[in-house]
C-alpha cells in the first residue's frame, strides 16, 4: 500500500514511511497551518490577530477536521439507528464482528491494526449494504467518532482491483486537509494490501494533461476532481465502481461544490456503488442527497434531545470583566471543581482572563482561532488527560467534545449570533458539556447587568427559570455544590 503522486505510472510511489512521518504527501506544497482558510468566511485564522474584539466563529470543515484528530478512536455513541431500505422486502442484515463480513485477510489484518475491535452502532447496519453484492447505493448520516471513514474506507478497498493499475474508486472532499486524513485511513487500514496506490486530486498537486495514473483511489476535492476528471482527462470515468461524497453538509455550505459533485457523478456508469456521508440532515443537505443519489438506501441517526434537566443553571450580574473574575475566584474558592470549560466571546477576553487564572495558580489551558487546527486537538487532549484543568475557549471549541471530569461551564460572556442576539442553540451545547456521562452539571452565567435581556431570552426559550447566585455570599455559594 502506497501514497503515489500523479507520476504513479511512470515511477515508483513514494513509500508509506516517507508519507506517515510528515502526515502528508511529500509532493504538495502543504499550506502553512497558519493559513487554514475558513470555507465560510474566506479568510484565514491567522487575521484573528488583526483584531481581537472580534467574536471568533467556526466553520463546518475546521470543526469535522478538529474531530477527527481529537478521536483516535470510537466513541460511545447515544444514537440509535435508523434504517430505511430501498427495498423494503429485502432482508436487513447487521453484524456483530469484522469476521462476519468475510473480508480478505489482509483487511482484517489492517482493521486490527488499527485498533477497531467490532463494529461501531452504523458500521454494524452500514457495512453489510456498502459491501453487498451486487453493490447498492447508500446514504448515511455519521458523527466524527462513529467509524464512518472506516468504512467507506473499507468500502474501497473491498471493491479495488489491485492487478489493475488505473482509478477504480473516487472520494470527494470539502477541503485538502480533510482529503489528506481520509487518506491516511486508507493507508493505514490498507497497509498490508499490495498493489493498492492512493493518489490526490488536491491543490498543488496537478499534473500534465494525458499524465497516466496508476492508483486505484482517488481522493480530493470537487473542484481539483473536476480538473482531472474532464479538463486533464485523467480518469476514465467508465471505469469507476465506486463513488463515495463525505461531508455532504459542509460541501453545500461552500460555493460550486456541490453543482462540482453533481457534474461528476452525472458522468459515472450506472453500475458504479454511491455513498453519500453527512453529519446532519437539514432539508438543504437532504435535498442535495436525494437529488445525488436517489432510490437509495438510507440510514440515520436518532439521538436523545440534549437535556437541561441535569444542570443546575444560575447566573449573576455583573458590572463588568473585572467584577466576573471576582465572582469566578469566589466560586473556585469555595467549592470543588474537578475540571472546567470557561467560554467567552472573544479572543482578547479570553487571554485576559488565562493570564489571571495563570497569575492566581490555575492549570489553563487557552483554545482559540489563531491556533492551527492540530495545536488545537493537542489543547483539548492535554485537557482531556488531565494536565490542565481548566480550558477557556472562545466559540472555535468543537461541539460533542466529552470530558467526563468536567463538572461546571462557565459562561463568562453569553453567546451571541452575528447580528448580537442570543444564540440558544449555542448555549444549549456549551453548557452540555457538563452533566454529561449520566452526571449531574452545573452552570454559572456571569452577566452584565445591562445584558440581562439575553438571559431573559435564554429562560423563555427554553421555558426556564435560571437561579441568581450572590457570588459574594459563601453560603450562597456552597448549596450549589453537589
Amino acid at each position: 500500500m502506497s501514497t503515489v503522486s500523479w507520476r504513479s505510472g511512470a515511477g515508483r510511489g513514494l513509500a508509506r514511511h516517507e508519507v506517515a512521518d510528515a502526515q502528508h504527501p511529500k509532493f504538495y506544497n502543504h499550506p502553512s497551518q497558519k493559513s487554514f482558510r475558513s470555507k465560510s468566511s474566506g479568510k484565514a485564522d491567522i487575521n484573528y490577530y488583526d483584531d481581537e474584539d472580534n467574536e471568533e466563529e467556526t466553520d463546518l470543515a475546521t470543526n469535522s477536521l478538529l474531530n477527527k484528530l481529537i478521536r483516535k478512536s470510537l466513541v460511545k455513541s447515544s444514537y440509535n439507528v435508523e434504517v430505511l431500505q430501498k427495498d423494503p422486502t429485502s432482508p436487513l442484515y447487521s453484524v456483530k464482528s469484522f469476521e462476519e463480513l468475510r473480508l480478505q485477510p489482509k483487511l482484517l489484518q489492517g482493521i486490527y491494526q488499527m485498533g477497531f475491535n467490532r463494529p461501531s452502532k452504523i458500521q454494524e447496519k452500514a457495512l453489510p449494504m456498502m459491501l453487498a453484492d451486487p453493490p447498492q447505493d447508500l446514504i448515511a448520516q455519521s458523527q466524527s467518532g462513529t467509524g464512518k471513514t472506516a468504512a467507506f474506507v473499507l468500502a474501497m478497498l473491498s471493491r479495488v482491483k489491485a492487478d489493475q493499475t488505473f482509478p477504480q474508486c473516487i472520494c470527494l472532499s470539502p477541503t485538502y486537509e480533510l482529503s489528506l486524513q481520509t487518506g491516511q485511513v486508507v493507508e493505514q487500514m490498507g497497509q498490508f494490501c499490495s498493489n493498492i496506490k492512493v493518489a490526490y486530486a488536491v491543490r498543488g498537486n496537478r499534473p500534465s494533461k494525458g499524465s497516466v495514473i496508476a492508483a486505484q483511489i482517488i481522493i480530493g476535492t470537487p473542484g481539483s476532481m473536476l480538473d482531472w476528471c474532464f479538463k486533464l482527462q485523467l480518469i476514465d470515468m467508465r471505469k469507476i465502481s465506486v463513488f463515495v461524497l463525505d461531508e455532504a453538509d459542509v460541501m453545500i455550505s461552500t460555493q460550486g461544490y456541490a453543482d462540482q459533485s453533481v457534474r461528476i457523478k452525472r458522468n459515472l456508469p450506472k453500475f458504479c456503488q454511491m455513498l453519500l456521508f453527512s453529519a446532519t440532515f437539514e432539508d438543504s443537505v437532504w435535498l442535495f442527497a436525494t437529488r445525488l443519489i436517489p432510490d437509495s438506501n438510507i440510514i440515520k441517526l436518532r439521538k436523545e434531545e440534549l437535556t437541561l434537566d441535569n444542570i443546575r443553571q444560575f447566573f449573576d450580574p455583573c458590572e463588568n470583566k473585572e467584577q466576573k473574575y471576582r465572582a469566578l475566584s469566589n466560586i473556585y474558592g469555595i467549592i470543588t471543581i474537578a475540571q472546567a470549560i470557561i467560554f467567552c466571546q472573544t479572543r482578547k477576553i479570553a487571554k485576559w482572563l488565562s493570564q489571571e487564572m495563570i497569575k492566581d495558580g490555575h492549570r489553563v489551558a487557552l483554545l482559540s482561532g489563531e491556533l492551527s487546527i492540530e495545536q488545537r486537538a493537542a489543547v483539548i487532549q492535554r485537557f482531556r488527560d488531565g494536565k490542565e484543568k481548566v480550558l477557556i475557549t472562545t466559540n472555535v471549541c468543537a461541539r460533542g467534545i466529552d470530558v467526563e471530569q468536567v463538572s461546571i461551564v462557565v459562561n463568562f460572556d453569553l453567546p451571541l449570533n452575528k447580528d448580537g442576539d442570543i444564540d440558544c442553540e449555542t448555549y444549549l451545547h456549551r453548557i452540555g458539556r457538563t452533566g454529561r456521562f449520566g452526571k449531574k452539571g452545573l452552570a454559572v452565567n456571569l452577566v452584565e447587568k445591562h445584558s440581562l435581556n439575553l438571559l431573559y431570552a435564554i429562560e423563555k426559550h427554553f421555558n426556564i427559570k435560571i437561579k441568581q447566585l450572590n457570588t459574594d455570599d459563601i453560603d450562597e455559594i456552597e448549596k450549589i455544590e453537589y
